[in-house]
């Protein structure tokens, strides 16, 4: 990991917890990634399962659909796909004053990955809006259908 990298981390590290309990209200999950395991093989839950399994992670707190935009979108979770991860949810229409952070970051620091920048956000715009919907009633959907319904391009 680069100086970049490390020092982006180190400033998520300290944003997260405050921005979660000032600005994330929904409903505690109570999963851990075997209980979603055990979800059909074809649904969000297993999916959501599995990716936290091969990425060694547990649901973070209040930030659980933030897991579940990367299954959905198929973002992977490097400092870069991250901040792409943003961009996407910014085109589907989100705003907050963390992800206006995350840009204005990642095109400082990143300037070169602006294009891929920028199509994270087209595909963000094609998809219908779905950054400010709960998926805990939907971990058993297949997770084809929920792409297929919210317009979700990998």
């Amino acid at each position: 990991m680069n100086m970049k990298e490390i020092l982006i981390e180190q400033l998520y590290n300290l944003v997260k917890i405050p921005y979660s309990y000032f600005f994330k209200k929904e409903t505690l999950w109570h999963f851990k990634k075997e209980d979603l395991l055990s979800f059909p093989s074809d649904s969000l839950g297993h999916s959501l399962g599995c990716f936290l399994k091969n990425n060694d992670f547990e649901l973070q707190e209040s930030l659980e659909n933030h897991d579940v935009f990367h299954v959905l979108t198929g973002i992977g979770t490097t400092v870069i796909h991250e901040i792409e991860m943003q961009f996407y949810l910014f085109g589907n229409g989100k705003k907050s004053l963390f992800l206006l952070l995350v840009l204005f970051v990642g095109v400082l620091f990143y300037p070169s990955k602006f294009p891929s920048f920028i199509r994270k956000y087209k595909k963000g715009k094609l998809a219908h809006k779905f950054y400010d919907i709960s998926f805990l009633n939907l971990l058993n959907q297949p997770i084809s259908n929920i792409r297929f319904t919210f317009n979700i391009q990998l």
